[in-house]
């Protein structure tokens, strides 16, 4: 099964795949816990790349690097541990693209991207995704914590409510896939959200993920 978590920065998806992913575990089932970009060598290296403030990246450039770690991603680690039986669970994937370049870059039409983005992971598509819903002026609230903001996180107001747009176009078109949760909540309330949601697709076998394999415990 692959889990997929998604939204803008701040949102505080994050630590909702960490708690899932600790709670799985605890539950018996072999689990794995990735992040975009990143999860491998390259794509650690694209990583520093893409979120480096001091670097002025064209934003077509920005949307192939970051699907160049996606792609190594699925090939050496997401792919192998849905064959293996693995629970994978993603902290951003190819709805990021979508949002974020797509939305909030404007660099291509949705519909471009949702054939390109197929490509890129061969055609694997979350069983579920789950899309923290937070308004902008909390995100930014809790962003300022942070006294480091990164190359993405820089981008102003606007860009980052054209890719909340851009979400909440993608779960009006993929309701049975993309579940919208209300970010603003208690993190346990959340949570438990999520874990009863993931029980139920779990009892189901899941669906929607093209070659996924089944889920299995230790």
């Amino acid at each position: 099964m692959l889990i997929s978590f998604e939204g803008i920065d701040g949102c505080g998806k994050s630590t909702q795949a960490r708690l899932l992913a600790e709670r799985l575990e605890a539950a018996g089932y072999r689990t794995l816990l990735v992040r975009e970009p990143g999860g491998t060598e390259l794509s650690e290296h694209i990583r520093q790349l893409l979120l480096d403030p001091a670097l002025d990246v064209d934003p077509f450039a920005e949307l192939l690097l970051f699907s160049a770690a996606r792609r190594q991603l699925v090939v050496q680690r997401i792919r192998p541990a849905l064959q293996g039986g693995y629970i994978v669970l993603c902290d951003r994937f190819y709805d990021s693209t979508t949002a974020y370049q797509g939305g909030g870059r404007q660099v291509a039409e949705l519909d471009w991207l949702r054939d390109f983005n197929l490509r890129v992971t061969a055609g694997f598509t979350p069983h579920r995704t789950y899309w923290l819903d937070v308004p902008l002026e909390i995100a930014l609230n809790r962003r300022r914590r942070t006294t480091n903001l990164d190359r993405m996180e820089q981008a102003d107001a606007a860009f980052f409510e054209r890719v909340r747009a851009t979400y909440a176009r993608l779960a009006a078109e993929e309701p049975e896939r993309i579940l919208r949760l209300d970010a603003t909540a208690r993190i346990e309330t959340i949570h438990e959200t999520i874990w009863t949601d993931v029980q139920r697709l779990l009892q189901h076998g899941g669906t929607h993920s093209s070659g996924s394999g089944s889920s299995s415990r230790h």
